[in-house]
Protein backbone atom coordinates (compact mmCIF):
# COMPACT_ATOMS: atom_id res chain seq x y z
CA UNK A 1 0.00 0.00 0.00
CA UNK A 2 1.27 3.68 -1.12
CA UNK A 3 2.30 5.83 2.22
CA UNK A 4 -0.21 8.36 2.95
CA UNK A 5 0.50 11.66 1.05
CA UNK A 6 -0.57 14.92 0.36
CA UNK A 7 -1.74 17.21 -2.69
CA UNK A 8 -0.67 20.57 -2.75
CA UNK A 9 -2.68 22.27 -6.01
CA UNK A 10 -1.41 25.79 -7.27
CA UNK A 11 -4.54 27.91 -7.76
CA UNK A 12 -3.82 31.18 -7.01
CA UNK A 13 -4.05 34.33 -9.91
CA UNK A 14 -6.87 35.39 -11.57
CA UNK A 15 -5.44 34.69 -15.36
CA UNK A 16 -5.92 38.01 -16.83
CA UNK A 17 -6.56 36.83 -20.34
CA UNK A 18 -10.14 34.81 -19.42
CA UNK A 19 -11.19 38.20 -20.08
CA UNK A 20 -13.91 37.91 -17.05
CA UNK A 21 -14.51 38.60 -13.48
CA UNK A 22 -14.26 34.73 -12.55
CA UNK A 23 -10.68 33.30 -11.16
CA UNK A 24 -9.19 31.07 -13.85
CA UNK A 25 -9.11 27.86 -11.91
CA UNK A 26 -13.22 28.27 -11.18
CA UNK A 27 -14.36 28.11 -14.87
CA UNK A 28 -15.30 25.27 -15.76
CA UNK A 29 -14.96 22.10 -18.24
CA UNK A 30 -17.76 19.68 -19.05
CA UNK A 31 -19.79 20.93 -15.97
CA UNK A 32 -17.01 21.15 -13.58
CA UNK A 33 -14.51 23.90 -12.86
CA UNK A 34 -10.72 23.48 -13.49
CA UNK A 35 -9.44 22.90 -10.11
CA UNK A 36 -12.23 20.39 -9.29
CA UNK A 37 -10.98 18.51 -11.67
CA UNK A 38 -7.85 18.72 -10.28
CA UNK A 39 -8.71 18.10 -6.52
CA UNK A 40 -10.91 15.48 -7.97
CA UNK A 41 -8.21 12.88 -9.86
CA UNK A 42 -6.22 13.70 -6.40
CA UNK A 43 -8.70 12.25 -4.27
CA UNK A 44 -9.35 9.17 -6.99
CA UNK A 45 -5.58 8.56 -6.21
CA UNK A 46 -6.18 8.00 -2.69
CA UNK A 47 -4.76 11.56 -1.53
CA UNK A 48 -5.15 12.06 2.19
CA UNK A 49 -5.44 15.49 1.79
CA UNK A 50 -5.78 18.13 -0.71
CA UNK A 51 -4.39 21.82 -0.09
CA UNK A 52 -5.10 24.82 -2.52
CA UNK A 53 -2.94 27.48 -2.41
CA UNK A 54 -4.79 31.05 -3.01
CA UNK A 55 -3.99 34.17 -2.96
CA UNK A 56 -5.72 36.55 -0.12
CA UNK A 57 -9.07 38.28 -1.49
CA UNK A 58 -8.58 36.45 -4.98
CA UNK A 59 -12.37 34.71 -4.82
CA UNK A 60 -11.04 31.03 -5.07
CA UNK A 61 -11.12 29.77 -1.77
CA UNK A 62 -14.74 30.30 -2.29
CA UNK A 63 -15.38 28.24 -5.22
CA UNK A 64 -13.19 25.54 -4.08
CA UNK A 65 -14.81 22.18 -2.82
CA UNK A 66 -15.52 21.42 0.53
CA UNK A 67 -13.24 18.88 0.96
CA UNK A 68 -9.97 21.17 -0.25
CA UNK A 69 -8.12 22.95 2.48
CA UNK A 70 -6.71 26.49 1.87
CA UNK A 71 -3.18 28.40 2.49
CA UNK A 72 -2.93 31.66 1.70
CA UNK A 73 -0.05 32.57 -0.57
CA UNK A 74 0.59 35.72 1.29
CA UNK A 75 3.90 37.17 -0.23
CA UNK A 76 6.26 36.46 -2.96
CA UNK A 77 5.93 35.62 -6.77
CA UNK A 78 6.66 32.10 -9.00
CA UNK A 79 5.47 28.99 -8.28
CA UNK A 80 8.11 28.58 -5.79
CA UNK A 81 6.69 30.68 -3.60
CA UNK A 82 3.45 29.51 -3.78
CA UNK A 83 4.61 26.33 -2.61
CA UNK A 84 6.62 27.69 0.16
CA UNK A 85 3.00 29.74 1.44
CA UNK A 86 1.85 25.90 2.12
CA UNK A 87 4.70 24.75 4.27
CA UNK A 88 2.87 25.10 7.33
CA UNK A 89 -0.42 23.03 6.24
CA UNK A 90 1.41 20.49 3.98
CA UNK A 91 4.31 18.78 7.26
CA UNK A 92 6.55 16.33 5.97
CA UNK A 93 6.13 13.12 3.59
CA UNK A 94 5.46 12.60 0.30
CA UNK A 95 3.69 15.69 -1.32
CA UNK A 96 2.15 15.86 -4.92
CA UNK A 97 2.12 19.43 -6.72
CA UNK A 98 -0.71 20.36 -9.06
CA UNK A 99 -1.53 23.43 -11.28
CA UNK A 100 -5.16 24.12 -10.91
CA UNK A 101 -5.14 25.02 -14.33
CA UNK A 102 -4.23 21.74 -15.58
CA UNK A 103 -7.71 19.92 -15.70
CA UNK A 104 -6.96 16.75 -17.61
CA UNK A 105 -4.59 15.07 -15.00
CA UNK A 106 -5.98 11.58 -14.01
CA UNK A 107 -5.92 9.47 -10.94
CA UNK A 108 -4.28 6.70 -13.28
CA UNK A 109 -1.00 8.77 -13.88
CA UNK A 110 -1.40 10.54 -10.40
CA UNK A 111 -0.84 6.47 -9.30
CA UNK A 112 1.67 5.84 -11.69
CA UNK A 113 3.82 8.59 -10.60
CA UNK A 114 3.91 7.78 -6.95
CA UNK A 115 4.37 4.42 -7.50
CA UNK A 116 7.71 5.27 -9.26
CA UNK A 117 8.54 7.95 -6.72
CA UNK A 118 8.48 5.13 -3.77
CA UNK A 119 9.99 2.19 -6.09
CA UNK A 120 13.18 4.77 -7.21
CA UNK A 121 13.24 5.84 -3.22
CA UNK A 122 13.65 9.22 -5.05
CA UNK A 123 13.50 12.67 -3.22
CA UNK A 124 11.30 14.27 -6.21
CA UNK A 125 9.87 12.58 -9.56
CA UNK A 126 8.24 14.37 -12.45
CA UNK A 127 5.34 13.51 -14.45
CA UNK A 128 6.67 13.15 -18.77
CA UNK A 129 5.58 12.52 -21.88
CA UNK A 130 7.59 12.17 -25.99
CA UNK A 131 3.89 12.45 -26.88
CA UNK A 132 3.60 16.28 -27.64
CA UNK A 133 5.86 18.25 -29.44
CA UNK A 134 9.22 19.27 -27.72
CA UNK A 135 9.12 23.03 -28.47
CA UNK A 136 8.48 25.38 -25.31
CA UNK A 137 8.51 22.85 -23.20
CA UNK A 138 11.44 21.66 -20.69
CA UNK A 139 13.05 18.79 -22.06
CA UNK A 140 14.07 15.81 -19.71
CA UNK A 141 18.01 14.20 -19.82
CA UNK A 142 17.78 11.11 -18.32
CA UNK A 143 21.71 9.65 -16.61
CA UNK A 144 22.77 6.20 -16.84
CA UNK A 145 20.06 4.85 -14.53
CA UNK A 146 17.10 6.17 -16.00
CA UNK A 147 17.01 8.70 -13.10
CA UNK A 148 16.88 12.44 -14.58
CA UNK A 149 19.79 14.61 -14.64
CA UNK A 150 18.56 17.93 -15.64
CA UNK A 151 16.07 19.97 -17.53
CA UNK A 152 16.68 21.89 -20.21
CA UNK A 153 14.50 24.54 -21.53
CA UNK A 154 14.83 25.05 -25.64
CA UNK A 155 12.81 28.39 -26.32
CA UNK A 156 16.04 29.91 -27.29
CA UNK A 157 17.80 27.02 -29.63
CA UNK A 158 21.10 29.04 -29.77
CA UNK A 159 23.77 26.83 -28.00
CA UNK A 160 22.40 23.71 -28.27
CA UNK A 161 23.26 20.79 -29.54
CA UNK A 162 22.04 18.47 -32.18
CA UNK A 163 21.55 15.47 -29.29
CA UNK A 164 20.12 17.92 -26.89
CA UNK A 165 17.46 19.21 -30.09
CA UNK A 166 16.92 15.60 -30.33
CA UNK A 167 15.53 14.93 -27.00
CA UNK A 168 11.59 14.30 -27.24
CA UNK A 169 10.73 13.72 -23.56
CA UNK A 170 9.46 16.76 -21.61
CA UNK A 171 8.22 17.60 -18.15
CA UNK A 172 4.75 18.30 -17.77
CA UNK A 173 4.32 20.06 -14.32
CA UNK A 174 3.22 17.61 -12.33
CA UNK A 175 5.47 16.41 -9.70
CA UNK A 176 5.91 14.57 -6.06
CA UNK A 177 8.47 15.51 -3.62
CA UNK A 178 9.40 14.34 -0.31
CA UNK A 179 7.88 17.48 1.51
CA UNK A 180 10.99 18.48 3.65
CA UNK A 181 13.28 17.74 1.03
CA UNK A 182 11.19 20.40 -1.26
CA UNK A 183 10.51 23.17 1.37
CA UNK A 184 14.77 22.91 2.28
CA UNK A 185 15.91 23.46 -0.96
CA UNK A 186 13.14 26.31 -2.29
CA UNK A 187 14.58 28.31 0.58
CA UNK A 188 17.79 28.04 -1.63
CA UNK A 189 16.57 28.62 -4.92
CA UNK A 190 17.72 31.94 -6.08
CA UNK A 191 14.95 34.90 -7.45
CA UNK A 192 14.84 35.03 -11.22
CA UNK A 193 13.15 38.77 -12.16
CA UNK A 194 11.99 38.86 -8.95
CA UNK A 195 10.26 35.24 -8.76
CA UNK A 196 10.97 32.03 -7.30
CA UNK A 197 10.85 28.90 -9.13
CA UNK A 198 9.80 25.36 -8.39
CA UNK A 199 12.23 24.17 -11.09
CA UNK A 200 14.84 25.34 -9.23
CA UNK A 201 14.69 22.99 -6.82
CA UNK A 202 16.11 20.42 -9.39
CA UNK A 203 20.04 20.77 -8.98
CA UNK A 204 19.97 21.42 -5.76
CA UNK A 205 18.30 18.33 -4.98
CA UNK A 206 20.74 16.55 -7.44
CA UNK A 207 23.60 18.45 -5.63
CA UNK A 208 23.09 16.93 -2.44
CA UNK A 209 22.66 13.09 -3.95
CA UNK A 210 19.50 13.03 -4.10
CA UNK A 211 17.42 10.66 -6.69
CA UNK A 212 15.09 12.69 -9.52
CA UNK A 213 12.46 9.97 -11.02
CA UNK A 214 10.49 10.46 -13.73
CA UNK A 215 7.19 8.35 -14.99
CA UNK A 216 6.39 8.85 -18.47
CA UNK A 217 3.01 8.89 -19.99
CA UNK A 218 1.40 8.59 -23.15
CA UNK A 219 -1.11 10.47 -22.42
CA UNK A 220 -0.42 14.00 -23.31
CA UNK A 221 -3.68 15.26 -22.14
CA UNK A 222 -2.61 16.55 -18.99
CA UNK A 223 -0.02 19.29 -20.33
CA UNK A 224 -2.96 21.23 -21.58
CA UNK A 225 -3.02 24.22 -19.26
CA UNK A 226 -5.40 27.05 -19.56
CA UNK A 227 -4.65 30.54 -19.75
CA UNK A 228 -7.39 31.83 -22.01
CA UNK A 229 -10.70 31.17 -23.93
CA UNK A 230 -9.42 28.63 -26.34
CA UNK A 231 -7.59 26.90 -23.95
CA UNK A 232 -10.97 26.46 -22.12
CA UNK A 233 -12.37 25.22 -25.44
CA UNK A 234 -9.72 22.61 -26.21
CA UNK A 235 -9.72 21.46 -22.79
CA UNK A 236 -13.48 20.79 -22.64
CA UNK A 237 -13.30 19.13 -26.11
CA UNK A 238 -10.81 16.52 -24.87
CA UNK A 239 -13.00 16.22 -21.64
CA UNK A 240 -15.92 15.43 -23.71
CA UNK A 241 -14.27 13.02 -25.56
CA UNK A 242 -13.04 11.06 -22.50
CA UNK A 243 -16.42 11.22 -21.10
CA UNK A 244 -18.34 9.82 -23.58
CA UNK A 245 -15.88 7.15 -24.89
CA UNK A 246 -15.86 6.22 -20.83
CA UNK A 247 -19.97 6.13 -21.19
CA UNK A 248 -19.52 4.34 -24.74
CA UNK A 249 -17.09 1.44 -22.79
CA UNK A 250 -19.96 1.06 -20.21
CA UNK A 251 -22.39 0.21 -23.04
CA UNK A 252 -23.76 3.12 -24.45
CA UNK A 253 -24.61 4.53 -27.73
CA UNK A 254 -23.86 7.71 -29.40
CA UNK A 255 -25.05 7.95 -33.28
CA UNK A 256 -23.25 11.36 -33.54
CA UNK A 257 -20.78 11.89 -30.78
CA UNK A 258 -19.41 15.09 -32.13
CA UNK A 259 -23.07 16.92 -31.91
CA UNK A 260 -23.53 15.56 -27.72
CA UNK A 261 -22.19 17.20 -24.74
CA UNK A 262 -22.58 15.27 -21.60
CA UNK A 263 -21.12 16.85 -18.36
CA UNK A 264 -18.89 15.08 -15.65
CA UNK A 265 -21.46 14.36 -13.04
CA UNK A 266 -24.16 12.44 -15.38
CA UNK A 267 -24.45 9.07 -15.28
CA UNK A 268 -26.14 6.50 -18.20
CA UNK A 269 -27.23 2.94 -17.83
CA UNK A 270 -25.92 0.59 -19.95
CA UNK A 271 -28.39 -0.44 -23.54
CA UNK A 272 -29.35 3.31 -23.73
CA UNK A 273 -28.99 5.33 -27.02
CA UNK A 274 -28.55 9.18 -27.10
CA UNK A 275 -29.25 10.53 -30.27
CA UNK A 276 -27.21 13.90 -32.17
CA UNK A 277 -28.09 17.21 -30.49
CA UNK A 278 -28.51 16.18 -26.70
CA UNK A 279 -27.18 18.22 -24.28
CA UNK A 280 -27.22 16.19 -20.79
CA UNK A 281 -25.71 18.37 -17.85
CA UNK A 282 -25.50 18.31 -14.32
CA UNK A 283 -26.34 15.48 -12.15
CA UNK A 284 -28.52 14.04 -14.17
CA UNK A 285 -28.87 10.22 -14.37
CA UNK A 286 -30.25 8.14 -17.00
CA UNK A 287 -31.32 4.28 -16.86
CA UNK A 288 -31.06 1.55 -19.02
CA UNK A 289 -32.63 0.83 -22.35
CA UNK A 290 -33.65 4.67 -22.73
CA UNK A 291 -33.84 6.61 -25.79
CA UNK A 292 -32.44 10.02 -25.55
CA UNK A 293 -32.69 12.78 -28.15
CA UNK A 294 -32.67 13.62 -30.68
CA UNK A 295 -32.11 17.27 -29.95
CA UNK A 296 -33.05 17.14 -26.33
CA UNK A 297 -31.98 19.02 -23.05
CA UNK A 298 -31.82 17.54 -19.96
CA UNK A 299 -30.20 19.19 -16.90
CA UNK A 300 -30.15 17.67 -12.92
CA UNK A 301 -33.61 14.87 -13.96
CA UNK A 302 -33.20 11.39 -13.34
CA UNK A 303 -34.68 9.43 -16.07
CA UNK A 304 -35.65 5.80 -15.33
CA UNK A 305 -35.40 2.36 -17.08
CA UNK A 306 -36.78 2.53 -20.93
CA UNK A 307 -37.94 5.74 -20.93
CA UNK A 308 -37.88 7.88 -24.35
CA UNK A 309 -37.52 11.96 -24.41
CA UNK A 310 -37.01 13.67 -27.95
CA UNK A 311 -36.79 17.14 -28.88
CA UNK A 312 -37.76 18.39 -25.44
CA UNK A 313 -36.05 20.28 -22.59
CA UNK A 314 -36.25 18.01 -19.03
CA UNK A 315 -34.90 20.31 -15.86
CA UNK A 316 -34.91 19.22 -12.17
CA UNK A 317 -37.53 16.63 -12.89
CA UNK A 318 -37.99 12.93 -13.41
CA UNK A 319 -39.14 10.63 -16.01
CA UNK A 320 -40.63 7.29 -15.09
CA UNK A 321 -39.81 3.95 -16.17
CA UNK A 322 -41.20 3.58 -19.87
CA UNK A 323 -42.55 6.71 -20.43
CA UNK A 324 -42.82 8.65 -23.52
CA UNK A 325 -41.94 12.66 -23.49
CA UNK A 326 -41.92 14.73 -26.59
CA UNK A 327 -41.51 15.80 -29.25
CA UNK A 328 -41.18 19.34 -27.87
CA UNK A 329 -42.39 19.15 -23.92
CA UNK A 330 -40.97 21.32 -21.55
CA UNK A 331 -40.75 19.62 -17.67
CA UNK A 332 -40.13 22.20 -15.36
CA UNK A 333 -38.49 21.98 -11.52
CA UNK A 334 -40.35 19.70 -9.33
CA UNK A 335 -42.10 17.63 -12.42
CA UNK A 336 -42.78 13.57 -11.68
CA UNK A 337 -43.36 11.57 -14.62
CA UNK A 338 -45.05 8.56 -13.42
CA UNK A 339 -44.40 5.15 -15.33
CA UNK A 340 -46.07 4.73 -18.56
CA UNK A 341 -47.09 7.89 -19.17
CA UNK A 342 -47.51 9.62 -22.33
CA UNK A 343 -46.39 13.54 -22.56
CA UNK A 344 -46.99 14.74 -25.76
CA UNK A 345 -46.17 17.68 -28.31
CA UNK A 346 -46.10 21.24 -27.11
CA UNK A 347 -46.90 20.22 -23.29
CA UNK A 348 -44.78 22.16 -20.30
CA UNK A 349 -45.60 20.62 -17.20
CA UNK A 350 -44.30 22.35 -13.88
CA UNK A 351 -44.57 21.02 -10.14
CA UNK A 352 -46.31 18.44 -10.93
CA UNK A 353 -46.91 14.56 -10.34
CA UNK A 354 -48.81 12.80 -13.35
CA UNK A 355 -49.83 9.51 -12.17
CA UNK A 356 -48.59 5.81 -13.90
CA UNK A 357 -50.29 5.77 -17.65
CA UNK A 358 -51.92 9.08 -17.59
CA UNK A 359 -51.58 10.97 -20.97
CA UNK A 360 -50.97 14.74 -21.39
CA UNK A 361 -50.99 14.33 -25.35
CA UNK A 362 -50.69 17.60 -26.79
CA UNK A 363 -50.99 21.52 -26.21
CA UNK A 364 -51.19 21.50 -22.70
CA UNK A 365 -49.90 23.30 -19.28
CA UNK A 366 -49.85 21.94 -16.16
CA UNK A 367 -48.44 23.62 -12.98
CA UNK A 368 -48.77 22.57 -10.02
CA UNK A 369 -51.03 19.86 -10.51
CA UNK A 370 -51.70 15.99 -9.41
CA UNK A 371 -52.58 13.65 -11.95
CA UNK A 372 -54.32 10.62 -10.90
CA UNK A 373 -53.29 7.18 -12.82
CA UNK A 374 -55.28 6.89 -16.24
CA UNK A 375 -56.30 10.31 -16.89
CA UNK A 376 -55.92 11.20 -20.05
CA UNK A 377 -56.33 15.30 -20.34
CA UNK A 378 -57.45 16.74 -24.02
CA UNK A 379 -55.49 18.95 -25.98
CA UNK A 380 -55.26 22.46 -24.47
CA UNK A 381 -55.97 21.53 -21.37
CA UNK A 382 -54.54 23.77 -19.09
CA UNK A 383 -54.33 24.79 -14.83
CA UNK A 384 -54.84 28.54 -13.75
CA UNK A 385 -52.68 27.93 -10.84
CA UNK A 386 -52.19 31.25 -9.94
CA UNK A 387 -54.62 34.07 -8.64
CA UNK A 388 -51.95 37.11 -8.74
CA UNK A 389 -50.75 36.33 -5.37
CA UNK A 390 -50.63 32.80 -4.82
CA UNK A 391 -49.82 29.46 -6.46
CA UNK A 392 -52.74 26.74 -6.14
CA UNK A 393 -52.95 22.85 -6.64
CA UNK A 394 -54.83 21.43 -9.06
CA UNK A 395 -55.94 17.61 -8.68
CA UNK A 396 -57.22 15.77 -10.52
CA UNK A 397 -58.22 11.70 -9.85
CA UNK A 398 -57.83 8.13 -11.34
CA UNK A 399 -58.83 8.06 -15.02
CA UNK A 400 -60.56 11.43 -15.17
CA UNK A 401 -60.91 12.19 -18.76
CA UNK A 402 -60.66 16.08 -19.68
CA UNK A 403 -62.14 17.38 -23.42
CA UNK A 404 -60.38 19.78 -25.43
CA UNK A 405 -59.94 23.30 -24.33
CA UNK A 406 -60.46 22.76 -20.58
CA UNK A 407 -59.52 25.38 -18.28
CA UNK A 408 -58.87 24.11 -14.50
CA UNK A 409 -58.69 27.07 -12.35
CA UNK A 410 -57.29 26.01 -9.08
CA UNK A 411 -57.80 25.36 -5.90
CA UNK A 412 -59.78 22.63 -7.91
CA UNK A 413 -60.37 18.81 -7.09
CA UNK A 414 -61.86 16.84 -10.05
CA UNK A 415 -62.66 13.24 -9.00
CA UNK A 416 -62.30 9.81 -9.47
CA UNK A 417 -63.46 8.95 -13.59
CA UNK A 418 -64.59 12.07 -13.63
CA UNK A 419 -65.26 14.09 -17.04
CA UNK A 420 -65.00 17.78 -18.27
CA UNK A 421 -66.73 18.94 -21.46
CA UNK A 422 -65.11 20.91 -24.13
CA UNK A 423 -64.37 24.29 -23.99
CA UNK A 424 -64.97 24.10 -20.29
CA UNK A 425 -63.65 26.26 -17.68
CA UNK A 426 -63.77 24.31 -14.41
CA UNK A 427 -63.72 26.17 -10.86
CA UNK A 428 -65.42 24.44 -9.51
CA UNK A 429 -64.99 20.71 -7.39
CA UNK A 430 -66.36 17.80 -9.82
CA UNK A 431 -67.15 14.80 -7.79
CA UNK A 432 -65.97 11.29 -8.35
CA UNK A 433 -67.79 9.67 -11.90
CA UNK A 434 -69.51 13.59 -12.43
CA UNK A 435 -69.30 15.61 -16.10
CA UNK A 436 -68.23 18.96 -15.38
CA UNK A 437 -69.69 21.60 -17.90
CA UNK A 438 -69.04 25.25 -17.83
CA UNK A 439 -69.39 27.49 -20.54
CA UNK A 440 -71.79 29.62 -21.91
CA UNK A 441 -75.01 28.49 -24.13
CA UNK A 442 -74.33 28.37 -27.85
CA UNK A 443 -76.61 31.17 -29.39
CA UNK A 444 -77.10 31.51 -33.02
CA UNK A 445 -77.74 34.68 -34.85
CA UNK A 446 -79.45 33.55 -38.18
CA UNK A 447 -79.04 35.81 -41.36
CA UNK A 448 -75.63 37.18 -40.00
CA UNK A 449 -73.62 36.29 -42.87
CA UNK A 450 -75.95 38.60 -45.09
CA UNK A 451 -75.81 41.81 -43.15
CA UNK A 452 -72.24 41.90 -42.80
CA UNK A 453 -71.78 41.95 -46.64
CA UNK A 454 -74.61 44.20 -46.68
CA UNK A 455 -72.87 46.87 -44.46
CA UNK A 456 -69.85 46.27 -46.49
CA UNK A 457 -71.28 48.18 -49.67
CA UNK A 458 -72.85 50.79 -48.14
Amino acid sequence: MAAPFTVLIMAAGQGTRMRSDIPKVLHRVAGKSLVEWVADAARAAGAERVVAVVRPGDGVAQGLPDDVEVAEQREGEGTGAAVLAAREAVGSGPMVVLSGDQPLITAEQLEGLLAEHEREQARATLLTTDQLDPAGYGRIVRDSDGNVDRIFETKHTDGLTADELAVKEVNLGTYVFDAQTLFDALDNVGLEQGERYLTGVFPLIREEGGTIAAHMTDDADAALGINDRVGLMAADEAAQRRIIEGHARAGVTFLQPGTTRVEAGVTIGRDTTIAPGTVLEGTTAVGERCEIGPHTTVRDATIRDGATVMHSVVLEAEVGTDAKVGPFAYLRPGTVIGEGVKVGTFVEIKNSDIGAGAKVPHLSYLGDADVGEGSNLGASTITANYDGRKKHRTKLGKSVKTGIHTSLVAPLDVGDRAYTGAGSTINEDVPDGALGIGRAKQKNIEGYADRVEEDSQK
